[in-house]
C-alpha cells in the first residue's frame, strides 16, 4: 500500500510531535472473546495497538524509525492520552513502542 493510499485513509490531524515523541490512534477494544462472549465495558481491556498518524522529527543522534500509518504494538501503560476534535489518541516516546506489526 503506498502512502498516498495510507494518507487518504486517515484522518488529518494538526497535532505535530516534537523529538522522538509519536502519536498513535488505539485500536478499538475488543466487543467480544473468541469464543462468542461479550465482553462488558468494564471489563475490557485496554488496547495495545495502534496506528501511527503522526512522528516528530527525532533527536539528532536518533531518527525515528516508525512512519504514519505503521501499526504498531506498545506498552500497556504507555503514552498520555489526549483527545483531539472527540478522537482519542495516545502520545508517547518512540521507545514506548515495542514492535511494529
Amino acid at each position: 500500500m503506498s502512502n498516498s493510499n495510507i494518507n487518504s485513509k486517515m484522518a488529518k490531524v494538526n497535532i505535530k510531535p516534537l523529538a522522538d515523541r509519536v502519536l498513535v490512534e488505539p485500536a478499538a477494544a475488543e466487543l467480544k472473546t473468541a469464543g462468542g462472549i461479550i465482553i462488558p465495558d468494564t471489563a475490557k481491556e485496554k488496547p495495545q495497538r495502534g496506528i501511527v498518524v503522526a512522528v516528530g522529527n527525532g533527536k539528532k543522534d536518533e531518527p525515528i524509525t516508525v512512519q504514519v500509518g505503521d501499526t504498531v504494538l506498545y506498552g500497556k501503560y504507555s503514552g498520555t492520552e489526549i483527545n483531539v476534535e472527540g478522537k482519542d489518541y495516545l502520545i508517547m516516546r518512540e521507545s514506548d513502542i515495542l514492535a511494529i506489526i
